[in-house]
């Protein structure tokens, strides 16, 4: 698989983590333009090989092998109650960690496509609609304005529920008996 690793550097200056505080991945899914804050964000991978997981929920795709650890995949358009995401040649995997249970969890995102890394000042990022989102506000950190757009910045730690936690958990630990494909 293809990869981009956004996060090999080593630790960035104070000066700098303030910039990557308001610095964040724009996505697509559908027509809808996402934001996730770049700290949550490992990597960007090409969609590849998942093995499916029997008995798990339509959300969750299933798992992939990325570098000897198994990490379970989402797909978002589903998890936020559309369609599930057609796959094309834009179609990628983001690796995120967000924290759960005090404890720092590794999963991959299904979306359209990758769009570019924004500066989006906490100034610009105002307050989740309280109605009218197509997503459940407790997803959504915000809406950043972006030009004279809205961008949904969204809320890793809880995009996933306690429940959704316990199905990926038990999707890390489901290996079919020949092992997962080898990827990257």
């Amino acid at each position: 698989m293809n990869q981009i690793a956004l996060r090999e550097a080593p630790a960035a200056p104070v000066a700098d983590a303030a910039r990557d505080d308001r610095q964040h991945l724009t996505f697509m899914l559908g027509s809808e333009t996402f934001a996730i804050g770049i700290l949550a964000i490992k990597e960007i991978i090409e969609y590849g090989q998942l093995t499916s997981v029997p008995m798990m929920p339509a959300f969750i795709r299933g798992v992939i092998n990325l570098r000897g650890a198994v990490v379970p995949v989402v797909d978002l358009a589903v998890r936020f109650g559309g369609a599930p995401a057609e796959v094309t040649r834009r179609t990628c995997i983001i690796i995120i960690e967000f924290t759960a249970e005090e404890e720092t969890q590794v999963a991959g995102v299904v979306v359209d496509a990758v769009n570019e890394v924004l500066d989006i000042p906490a100034a610009d990022i105002l307050p989740p609609p309280a109605f009218g989102a197509r997503i459940r506000a407790e997803f959504i950190k915000g809406m950043g304005k972006v030009q004279d757009k809205f961008v949904i910045v969204l809320d890793v730690d809880k995009v996933l529920s306690e429940d959704d936690l316990e199905l990926l958990e038990r999707a890390t630990q489901a290996r079919p008996e020949n092992g997962l494909p080898a990827g990257t």
